[in-house]
Protein backbone atom coordinates (compact mmCIF):
# COMPACT_ATOMS: atom_id res chain seq x y z
CA UNK A 1 0.00 0.00 0.00
CA UNK A 2 1.32 3.46 -0.88
CA UNK A 3 2.41 5.84 1.90
CA UNK A 4 -0.66 7.72 3.17
CA UNK A 5 1.34 10.95 3.25
CA UNK A 6 2.04 10.54 -0.45
CA UNK A 7 -1.65 9.95 -1.17
CA UNK A 8 -2.59 13.13 0.69
CA UNK A 9 0.15 15.12 -1.07
CA UNK A 10 -1.09 13.86 -4.44
CA UNK A 11 -4.65 14.99 -3.67
CA UNK A 12 -3.55 18.45 -2.54
CA UNK A 13 -1.27 18.85 -5.58
CA UNK A 14 -4.06 17.87 -7.99
CA UNK A 15 -6.68 20.06 -6.33
CA UNK A 16 -4.29 22.90 -5.46
CA UNK A 17 -6.38 23.28 -2.32
CA UNK A 18 -6.14 21.77 1.17
CA UNK A 19 -9.89 22.19 1.61
CA UNK A 20 -10.84 20.44 -1.64
CA UNK A 21 -8.32 17.66 -1.00
CA UNK A 22 -9.88 17.08 2.41
CA UNK A 23 -13.31 16.71 0.80
CA UNK A 24 -12.04 14.23 -1.78
CA UNK A 25 -10.19 12.18 0.84
CA UNK A 26 -13.02 12.32 3.41
CA UNK A 27 -10.59 13.87 5.91
CA UNK A 28 -10.55 17.05 7.97
CA UNK A 29 -8.44 19.95 6.74
CA UNK A 30 -6.18 19.89 9.85
CA UNK A 31 -5.49 16.19 9.21
CA UNK A 32 -4.50 16.96 5.60
CA UNK A 33 -2.24 19.80 6.74
CA UNK A 34 -0.59 17.51 9.28
CA UNK A 35 0.14 14.82 6.66
CA UNK A 36 1.73 17.38 4.33
CA UNK A 37 3.85 18.74 7.18
CA UNK A 38 5.01 15.20 7.99
CA UNK A 39 6.01 14.59 4.36
CA UNK A 40 7.88 17.89 4.14
CA UNK A 41 9.76 17.03 7.35
CA UNK A 42 10.57 13.58 5.97
CA UNK A 43 12.14 15.04 2.82
CA UNK A 44 13.48 18.10 4.68
CA UNK A 45 12.12 20.49 2.04
CA UNK A 46 9.03 22.56 1.31
CA UNK A 47 6.69 21.03 -1.24
CA UNK A 48 4.18 23.90 -1.45
CA UNK A 49 4.49 27.65 -1.52
CA UNK A 50 1.71 29.27 0.53
CA UNK A 51 0.56 32.86 0.28
CA UNK A 52 -2.37 35.19 -0.38
CA UNK A 53 -4.87 32.35 0.07
CA UNK A 54 -3.29 30.23 -2.67
CA UNK A 55 -0.77 27.42 -2.90
CA UNK A 56 1.61 26.32 -5.63
CA UNK A 57 4.17 23.54 -6.01
CA UNK A 58 7.83 24.20 -5.35
CA UNK A 59 10.41 22.60 -7.70
CA UNK A 60 10.72 19.81 -5.13
CA UNK A 61 6.92 19.48 -5.10
CA UNK A 62 6.86 19.11 -8.90
CA UNK A 63 9.41 16.29 -8.64
CA UNK A 64 7.46 14.52 -5.88
CA UNK A 65 4.22 14.83 -7.88
CA UNK A 66 5.83 13.20 -10.91
CA UNK A 67 6.88 10.21 -8.83
CA UNK A 68 3.64 10.16 -6.84
CA UNK A 69 1.62 9.75 -10.05
CA UNK A 70 3.59 6.64 -10.94
CA UNK A 71 3.89 5.20 -7.42
CA UNK A 72 0.19 5.49 -6.66
CA UNK A 73 -0.82 4.06 -10.04
CA UNK A 74 1.48 1.06 -9.56
CA UNK A 75 0.34 0.58 -5.97
CA UNK A 76 -3.30 0.54 -7.03
CA UNK A 77 -2.58 -1.87 -9.87
CA UNK A 78 -0.63 -4.20 -7.56
CA UNK A 79 -3.41 -4.34 -4.98
CA UNK A 80 -6.02 -4.94 -7.65
CA UNK A 81 -4.09 -7.75 -9.33
CA UNK A 82 -3.44 -9.44 -6.01
CA UNK A 83 -7.15 -9.35 -5.19
CA UNK A 84 -7.99 -10.76 -8.58
CA UNK A 85 -5.80 -13.81 -8.02
CA UNK A 86 -8.60 -15.02 -5.75
CA UNK A 87 -11.13 -14.54 -8.55
CA UNK A 88 -13.34 -12.34 -6.36
CA UNK A 89 -14.75 -8.95 -7.31
CA UNK A 90 -13.93 -6.94 -4.20
CA UNK A 91 -12.30 -3.81 -2.83
CA UNK A 92 -12.92 -0.04 -2.99
CA UNK A 93 -14.70 1.56 -5.95
CA UNK A 94 -14.59 5.34 -6.28
CA UNK A 95 -17.50 6.54 -8.41
CA UNK A 96 -18.35 10.07 -9.48
CA UNK A 97 -21.76 11.02 -10.83
CA UNK A 98 -23.44 14.20 -11.97
CA UNK A 99 -26.36 15.28 -9.83
CA UNK A 100 -29.30 13.98 -11.89
CA UNK A 101 -27.71 10.54 -12.29
CA UNK A 102 -26.63 10.37 -8.65
CA UNK A 103 -29.99 11.42 -7.21
CA UNK A 104 -32.46 9.67 -9.51
CA UNK A 105 -30.74 6.80 -11.35
CA UNK A 106 -27.74 5.50 -9.45
CA UNK A 107 -29.04 4.60 -5.95
CA UNK A 108 -30.84 1.46 -7.12
CA UNK A 109 -27.91 0.50 -9.37
CA UNK A 110 -25.48 0.76 -6.44
CA UNK A 111 -27.79 -1.21 -4.16
CA UNK A 112 -28.19 -4.05 -6.65
CA UNK A 113 -24.45 -4.05 -7.40
CA UNK A 114 -23.66 -4.34 -3.67
CA UNK A 115 -26.10 -7.24 -3.37
CA UNK A 116 -24.35 -9.07 -6.19
CA UNK A 117 -20.82 -8.18 -5.02
CA UNK A 118 -20.97 -7.79 -1.21
CA UNK A 119 -17.20 -7.37 -0.83
CA UNK A 120 -17.19 -4.17 -2.89
CA UNK A 121 -17.04 -0.89 -0.94
CA UNK A 122 -18.33 1.91 -3.16
CA UNK A 123 -17.89 5.61 -2.43
CA UNK A 124 -19.93 8.12 -4.41
CA UNK A 125 -18.82 11.69 -5.17
CA UNK A 126 -21.56 13.97 -6.54
CA UNK A 127 -20.92 17.14 -8.58
CA UNK A 128 -21.73 18.54 -12.00
CA UNK A 129 -20.48 16.81 -15.15
CA UNK A 130 -17.48 19.10 -15.66
CA UNK A 131 -16.19 18.48 -12.14
CA UNK A 132 -16.68 14.72 -12.39
CA UNK A 133 -14.74 14.33 -15.64
CA UNK A 134 -11.89 16.44 -14.22
CA UNK A 135 -11.70 14.24 -11.11
CA UNK A 136 -11.63 11.09 -13.25
CA UNK A 137 -8.88 12.54 -15.46
CA UNK A 138 -6.86 13.34 -12.31
CA UNK A 139 -7.28 9.71 -11.13
CA UNK A 140 -9.19 10.85 -8.05
CA UNK A 141 -12.09 8.65 -9.17
CA UNK A 142 -12.14 5.22 -10.84
CA UNK A 143 -15.10 5.99 -13.06
CA UNK A 144 -17.58 8.77 -13.72
CA UNK A 145 -21.16 8.97 -14.96
CA UNK A 146 -21.91 12.27 -16.67
CA UNK A 147 -24.71 13.98 -18.58
CA UNK A 148 -22.60 15.41 -21.40
CA UNK A 149 -19.88 14.04 -23.71
CA UNK A 150 -16.41 14.26 -22.19
CA UNK A 151 -14.24 17.09 -23.47
CA UNK A 152 -10.98 15.62 -22.15
CA UNK A 153 -8.72 13.62 -24.50
CA UNK A 154 -7.33 11.64 -21.55
CA UNK A 155 -10.70 9.95 -20.99
CA UNK A 156 -12.53 7.14 -22.72
CA UNK A 157 -16.29 7.54 -23.04
CA UNK A 158 -18.94 4.84 -23.30
CA UNK A 159 -22.57 5.78 -23.91
CA UNK A 160 -24.72 3.91 -21.41
CA UNK A 161 -28.28 5.11 -22.10
CA UNK A 162 -30.50 7.90 -23.41
CA UNK A 163 -32.42 10.41 -21.34
CA UNK A 164 -35.21 12.79 -22.39
CA UNK A 165 -35.24 16.35 -21.08
CA UNK A 166 -38.64 17.97 -20.64
CA UNK A 167 -40.05 21.36 -19.67
CA UNK A 168 -41.51 21.52 -16.16
CA UNK A 169 -44.01 24.10 -14.92
CA UNK A 170 -46.43 24.48 -12.03
CA UNK A 171 -50.07 23.41 -12.68
CA UNK A 172 -51.06 27.12 -12.65
CA UNK A 173 -48.51 28.17 -15.28
CA UNK A 174 -49.91 29.39 -18.65
CA UNK A 175 -48.05 26.58 -20.45
CA UNK A 176 -49.54 23.85 -18.25
CA UNK A 177 -52.48 23.26 -20.61
CA UNK A 178 -50.24 22.40 -23.57
CA UNK A 179 -49.41 18.82 -24.56
CA UNK A 180 -45.96 19.85 -25.81
CA UNK A 181 -44.05 23.09 -26.34
CA UNK A 182 -41.63 24.45 -28.91
CA UNK A 183 -38.52 26.45 -27.94
CA UNK A 184 -40.05 29.70 -29.24
CA UNK A 185 -43.11 29.26 -27.04
CA UNK A 186 -40.82 29.45 -23.99
CA UNK A 187 -39.33 32.86 -24.77
CA UNK A 188 -41.93 35.05 -22.99
CA UNK A 189 -41.57 33.22 -19.68
CA UNK A 190 -38.94 33.32 -16.89
CA UNK A 191 -36.43 30.48 -17.22
CA UNK A 192 -34.94 28.71 -14.19
CA UNK A 193 -31.67 27.28 -15.51
CA UNK A 194 -28.99 24.91 -14.25
CA UNK A 195 -25.55 26.36 -13.55
CA UNK A 196 -22.64 26.54 -16.01
CA UNK A 197 -20.71 23.26 -16.03
CA UNK A 198 -23.89 21.21 -15.70
CA UNK A 199 -24.48 18.58 -18.38
CA UNK A 200 -28.15 19.55 -18.49
CA UNK A 201 -27.19 23.20 -19.06
CA UNK A 202 -24.81 22.25 -21.88
CA UNK A 203 -27.47 20.23 -23.70
CA UNK A 204 -30.23 22.79 -23.29
CA UNK A 205 -27.99 25.66 -24.45
CA UNK A 206 -27.06 23.67 -27.56
CA UNK A 207 -30.72 22.79 -28.17
CA UNK A 208 -31.77 26.45 -28.11
CA UNK A 209 -28.94 27.47 -30.44
CA UNK A 210 -29.88 24.75 -32.92
CA UNK A 211 -33.46 26.03 -32.76
CA UNK A 212 -32.28 29.48 -33.83
CA UNK A 213 -32.62 31.03 -30.39
CA UNK A 214 -29.79 33.08 -28.94
CA UNK A 215 -29.08 32.47 -25.27
CA UNK A 216 -29.37 36.25 -24.75
CA UNK A 217 -33.00 36.00 -25.87
CA UNK A 218 -33.87 33.68 -22.98
CA UNK A 219 -35.40 35.27 -19.91
CA UNK A 220 -33.10 33.60 -17.36
CA UNK A 221 -34.55 34.38 -13.94
CA UNK A 222 -31.94 32.45 -11.94
CA UNK A 223 -29.34 29.68 -12.17
CA UNK A 224 -29.42 26.84 -9.63
CA UNK A 225 -27.06 23.98 -8.87
CA UNK A 226 -29.36 21.01 -8.30
CA UNK A 227 -32.52 19.40 -9.72
CA UNK A 228 -34.26 19.62 -6.35
CA UNK A 229 -33.67 23.37 -6.20
CA UNK A 230 -35.09 23.80 -9.71
CA UNK A 231 -38.20 21.82 -8.86
CA UNK A 232 -38.82 23.83 -5.70
CA UNK A 233 -38.61 27.18 -7.49
CA UNK A 234 -40.76 26.05 -10.41
CA UNK A 235 -43.40 24.55 -8.10
CA UNK A 236 -44.12 27.99 -6.60
CA UNK A 237 -44.76 29.42 -10.07
CA UNK A 238 -41.58 31.43 -10.67
CA UNK A 239 -41.03 30.12 -14.19
CA UNK A 240 -40.19 27.01 -16.20
CA UNK A 241 -37.18 24.71 -16.10
CA UNK A 242 -35.84 21.93 -18.30
CA UNK A 243 -34.72 18.68 -16.70
CA UNK A 244 -34.62 14.91 -16.99
CA UNK A 245 -38.00 13.22 -17.06
CA UNK A 246 -36.74 10.65 -14.50
CA UNK A 247 -36.18 13.46 -11.99
CA UNK A 248 -39.82 14.53 -11.85
CA UNK A 249 -41.78 11.27 -11.65
CA UNK A 250 -42.77 11.75 -8.01
CA UNK A 251 -43.88 15.37 -8.44
CA UNK A 252 -45.93 14.45 -11.53
CA UNK A 253 -47.77 11.74 -9.61
CA UNK A 254 -48.47 14.13 -6.73
CA UNK A 255 -49.74 16.81 -9.12
CA UNK A 256 -47.11 19.31 -7.98
CA UNK A 257 -45.52 19.76 -11.42
CA UNK A 258 -46.51 19.38 -15.06
CA UNK A 259 -44.00 17.89 -17.53
CA UNK A 260 -44.20 18.91 -21.19
CA UNK A 261 -42.17 17.24 -23.96
CA UNK A 262 -40.29 19.62 -26.21
CA UNK A 263 -41.02 19.67 -29.95
CA UNK A 264 -38.71 18.52 -31.39
CA UNK A 265 -37.81 16.23 -28.49
CA UNK A 266 -34.63 16.86 -26.54
CA UNK A 267 -32.81 13.55 -26.13
CA UNK A 268 -29.33 13.31 -24.68
CA UNK A 269 -26.95 10.45 -24.03
CA UNK A 270 -25.56 9.65 -20.58
CA UNK A 271 -21.97 8.43 -20.52
CA UNK A 272 -19.47 6.45 -18.47
CA UNK A 273 -15.95 7.94 -18.47
CA UNK A 274 -12.64 6.52 -17.25
CA UNK A 275 -8.93 7.18 -17.90
CA UNK A 276 -7.44 5.86 -21.13
CA UNK A 277 -4.07 4.86 -19.76
CA UNK A 278 -5.09 3.57 -16.35
CA UNK A 279 -5.22 -0.18 -15.67
CA UNK A 280 -8.87 -1.28 -15.56
CA UNK A 281 -9.58 -3.76 -12.81
CA UNK A 282 -12.07 -6.60 -12.92
CA UNK A 283 -14.12 -4.58 -10.42
CA UNK A 284 -14.29 -1.50 -12.68
CA UNK A 285 -15.16 -3.64 -15.70
CA UNK A 286 -17.87 -5.44 -13.70
CA UNK A 287 -19.41 -2.14 -12.63
CA UNK A 288 -19.33 -0.71 -16.16
CA UNK A 289 -21.15 -3.75 -17.56
CA UNK A 290 -23.63 -3.84 -14.67
CA UNK A 291 -24.40 -0.09 -14.75
CA UNK A 292 -24.91 -0.03 -18.52
CA UNK A 293 -27.41 -2.85 -18.27
CA UNK A 294 -29.37 -1.31 -15.40
CA UNK A 295 -29.39 2.25 -16.70
CA UNK A 296 -30.86 1.08 -20.00
CA UNK A 297 -34.05 0.51 -18.00
CA UNK A 298 -34.45 4.26 -17.48
CA UNK A 299 -35.00 4.76 -21.22
CA UNK A 300 -38.41 3.14 -21.09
Amino acid sequence: MADRRLQVFHAVAKQMSFTKAAEVLFMTQPAVTFQIKQLEEHYNTRLFERGHGRISLTPAGDLVLDYADRILALSSELETKLREITGRVSGPLLIGASTTIAEFMLPRVLGEFKTRYPEVHAKLFVANSETIENRVAEHMLDIGLIEAPSHLPALLTEVCCEDELQVIVSPEHPLAQHKQVSPKQLLPYPYISREAGSGTREFTDLYFRKSGISLEDLNIEMELGSPEALKGVVAVGMGFAIMSRVAIEKEKKLGELIALPLAPKLIRTLSLVYPKEKFRSRLVNAFIDFAKGRLKGHER
